[in-house]
């Protein structure tokens, strides 16, 4: 008698203590920040984008936010957008959206969305003068693939902090034209240590700015190239980017 009443016991125990536990996996993953990755092309396809996509994948699992990867512009609708805390735009380029999409994604950021833009972000909606501006600056062409000098503008920023104040890599270097003046450069490109800028001695390859609605706007020009996601100081930068439009860095 006993012992029958030990295994009732023990069921019960286990089986209220299963459900607590269900509960609170259920909260934490009803508290987890979710983020979409969009990587439409209707011009340049960068060989990139499978590598880039899964490192993010990769960085979500690790770091405890959802990822979403699409390149269906058809996401892009208030419904659909509503629900997530950060878009990337992961090296698209070219004009991705009809005129709803374009109205429901500036929606999204006015309802205080958060963007995030690597590389060919700013090779993205160039007819349309908001994106450009949020984005930060429009690509203006570029020379080969090379080495380069970074400098580093905001040494406190947690997008770049742990960077040496020169990063020395290889990527596409991107000149820019309608810059932003708003964006707060985070890095900047040495034109004395490359072939083909035509930015000057102030040549912003990283920035970001608060949107005014509650949200960032951050952008990497880095991120061309399959070895950059695979770079341990790239795949930082990153991260902490991600982490910082997030609201997890200050």
């Amino acid at each position: 008698m006993f012992k029958k009443f030990v295994a009732i016991y023990l069921l019960i125990f286990f089986g209220l203590n299963s459900g607590y536990a269900q509960e609170i996996e259920d909260e934490d993953e009803k508290d987890r920040k979710e983020v979409l990755v969009f990587y439409k092309t209707e011009g340049f396809w960068h060989e990139s984008i499978p590598t880039g996509r899964a490192f993010i994948e990769d960085l979500g699992e690790d770091h405890d936010f959802k990822v979403t990867s699409t390149k269906d512009a058809d996401d892009f609708h208030s419904d659909d957008l509503k629900d997530y805390d950060l878009v990337i735009f992961l090296n698209t380029t070219g004009n991705v959206f009809d005129e709803k999409e374009q109205e429901d994604f500036k929606n999204y950021i006015e309802n205080g969305g958060s963007f995030f833009g690597i590389h060919a972000a700013a090779d993205t909606e160039g007819d349309w003068p908001w994106f450009v501006e949020l984005v930060g600056g429009f690509f203006d062409g570029h020379p080969a693939v090379q080495q380069a000098d970074i400098k580093l503008n905001m040494p406190g920023h947690p997008a770049v902090a742990y960077l040496p104040k020169v990063w020395t890599r290889t990527d596409e270097w991107y000149n820019y034209k309608n810059l932003n003046p708003e964006m707060q450069v985070l890095l900047y490109l040495d034109e004395d240590s490359y072939d083909g800028g035509t930015n000057g001695k102030e040549h912003p390859i990283a920035w970001f700015r608060e949107t005014g609605h509650g949200g960032v706007s951050i952008y990497t020009g880095l991120g061309h190239t399959i070895e950059s996601y695979i770079e341990p100081l790239f795949q930082k930068h990153i991260l902490q980017s991600i982490l910082f439009a997030l609201g997890e860095e200050k």
